[in-house]
């Protein structure tokens, strides 16, 4: 059987933004309400394991981390080592 990587690899990314997303509106959610909250290195992980893209959305969306700059450096450095990795799977 034939396995099908692109799609494989599609649907990691799609998973990981759509977790990263949701984890920091839940996290937003329990700041206002002075709950207790989301660990950052958790949030930290998931950016670095590909989920920039609903990261930085879910960031801008609900106005949540967008003044802590070591989010934006993990961001832009997730972003940075996953366009590597999908070069080096891809070449």
């Amino acid at each position: 059987m034939e396995r099908n990587y692109e799609t494989i690899i599609l649907m990691y990314y799609l998973i990981v933004n759509i977790i990263l997303f949701f984890l920091i509106f839940i996290d937003k959610k329990k700041a206002i309400k002075h709950k207790w909250r989301i660990k950052e290195n958790t949030l930290f992980i998931l950016f670095l394991l590909g989920g920039f893209i609903g990261g930085f959305l879910s960031m801008k969306l609900f106005r949540h981390k967008t003044k802590k700059p070591k989010f934006y450096f993990i961001g832009i450095l997730s972003f940075i080592l996953n366009l590597i990795i999908l070069f080096i799977v891809y070449r």
